[in-house]
């Protein structure tokens, strides 16, 4: 079967369309978390999203719509944890995590049980993208997009030097609640895709990659970008064919272009 076939589907037309822009923005995103030391975070949003979505099944309420705003809610205090001293971010981040995992697990066994929704919001499914999903995935996705190209110039500086940031009056604080809510709801969006369980890794691994081939944040940026957008490209066909998870598939090629990427690093040395 060849890629004009398996994409001639509409459910798999739907899934492309949803999952670069889901990739795109998480690659964009990733590299100044990554360089931030915030990666974990994106871990730690996609457990609270879980444990959202857990409440909204068994509230009845569509999950995107109560995810959103605890996952935004969410990403704001852990922002706020990790620019305190007095806190340990790290240990703040794993118990937020373990606690979202905790609550979803423990409303999940009072009410619906293991259904095929939760299940999809967990590992990922490609069928669970209705086109309800995609239209709203590509409106927040491009708002995301818009944001980031908008103030560019303003993450970039608050990425590399905060403090230089916040001296010369930049509002650093306004800029890092501006990358954590941006960052919320690119992991909400991509849970449907990639699953509770993997969606940090579109987070981190292009992000990587990227710090591995280039110097500059303009080129860590627009290859963290490729790579991510041809990592889901590749991993979804993959999957379609070979009949495997789309989340872990992706994870997959992701991990390996990063290997390839630390070889290539070690060649030029």
């Amino acid at each position: 079967m060849n890629i004009l076939t398996i994409f001639s589907f509409p459910f798999m037309q739907r899934a492309l369309i949803a999952g670069v822009l889901v990739s795109l923005c998480a690659a964009l995103l990733g590299v100044s978390l990554v360089l931030k030391r915030y990666s974990m975070i994106g871990d730690g949003l996609s457990h609270v999203s879980f444990g959202a979505l857990a409440i909204a099944v068994a509230l009845g309420i569509t999950p995107l719509w109560f995810s959103i705003p605890v996952v935004i809610l969410a990403a704001f205090l852990l922002l706020r944890v990790a620019d305190n001293p007095r806190w340990n971010s790290d240990a703040a981040i794993a118990a937020m995590s373990a606690s979202s995992l905790a609550i979803g697990i423990l409303v999940i066994s009072r009410t619906t049980g293991m259904t095929t929704d939760v299940d999809n919001y967990m590992f990922g499914s490609v069928l669970a993208m209705g086109r309800t999903d995609v239209a709203l995935s590509v409106v927040l996705c491009l708002a995301v997009l818009v944001l980031f190209l908008l103030f560019y110039h303003k993450i970039f500086a608050v990425t590399f030097d905060e403090n230089f940031s916040r001296a010369t009056g930049l509002k650093a604080d306004r800029y890092n609640t501006l990358l954590a809510i941006l960052t919320a709801l690119t992991i909400v969006l991509g849970m449907r895709m990639m699953g509770a369980m993997l969606i940090s890794s579109l987070v981190i691994f292009p992000a990587l990659t990227a710090m591995r081939l280039f110097r500059s944040f303009r080129g860590v940026v627009i290859c963290a970008a490729v790579a991510s957008v041809a990592c889901f490209c590749i991993g979804l066909t993959v999957s379609f064919a070979f009949s495997t998870p789309v989340g872990a598939t992706v994870v997959a090629a992701d991990l390996s272009l990063f290997l390839l990427s630390c070889l290539i690093g070690l060649m030029k040395k």
